[in-house]
């Protein structure tokens, strides 16, 4: 337990060195220090209606965040210092929620509605034409790269359930990775790629597509190869727990939100 806020907050994810935790609070993005307990606002200029879906650069120069624009109110995902600054946009259309960012730093993978369907996307993060991954009635979300830049990671409703699948980054060889009756989202890949965390919710408890707050779900563990998992905690939470990879540089801690009703 680090700390309890008076206010939500979601989706924390760690610096490179350990230092902070990145997270979202209705709509702006603050740091976390971990020797201290201080909490910063970072400035992201007219990005303040922020997802909880940023991702940091592997080197931690940048930040990325889904942003509603004031336009039409659509997700569109932009870059941004994380020390502070002018956001850039790098998907023109919309809406997309960003969840994953290349090891060579190349590339963002979102989820994104066009022609009424949700799937998996990738761009180059200078923006330009987007590379479509999956095609296939129903949700695909949560893609992730692994650390070796081999594999995203993501998860698909196309079995009926929500479940965790793992794709060649081209799109190809979609796997099924964790078949259980619970519905699973946002698998998170260790940084030294030997485990990945997700979030389930109970059968019956949630529509398969749908992932809110305010439920008793588990944190669970598999091998990266895949296998049995492993409940690690239960905790009531859900939207904004662990939306974001929050495993810790020394792959031994995740950081994650649980909530309470007042």
């Amino acid at each position: 337990f680090l700390k309890e806020f008076d206010h939500v907050i979601e989706a924390p994810n760690w610096t490179k060195d350990g230092k902070y935790l990145v997270f979202n609070s209705n709509g702006h993005m603050f740091t976390y220090e971990m020797a201290t307990g201080d909490v910063k606002e970072i400035d992201t200029g007219f990005a303040i209606d922020c997802n909880n879906d940023h991702v940091l650069s592997h080197d931690n120069s940048e930040l990325a965040v889904s942003h509603f624009t004031n336009e039409d109110a659509t997700s569109r995902i932009y870059i941004l210092p994380l020390s502070g600054g002018t956001p850039r946009l790098v998907t023109e259309k919309g809406p997309s929620y960003l969840h994953g960012w290349s090891p060579d730093g190349k590339r963002v993978a979102y989820c994104a509605e066009r022609n009424g369907q949700y799937d998996i996307y990738t761009i180059s993060v200078n923006g330009g034409e987007e590379t479509q991954l999956t095609n296939l009635p129903g949700l695909d979300d949560g893609p992730e790269y692994s650390p070796d830049g081999k594999y995203i990671w993501f998860n698909s409703v196309r079995t009926g359930l929500m479940q965790v699948w793992r794709m060649k980054t081209d799109g190809s060889n979609p796997t099924h990775m964790v078949k259980e009756e619970s519905n699973n989202w946002f698998p998170h890949v260790s940084p030294d790629n030997q485990w990945v965390v997700y979030i389930a919710y109970k059968k019956g408890d949630v529509e398969p597509g749908d992932h809110p707050a305010n439920k008793n779900v588990e944190l669970r563990l598999i091998p990266a190869t895949g296998g049995e998992s492993k409940t690690i905690v239960s905790l009531f939470g859900g939207q904004g727990t662990i939306n974001v990879n929050s495993w810790a540089p020394d792959n031994r801690t995740i950081a994650f939100v649980s909530y309470r009703l007042k």
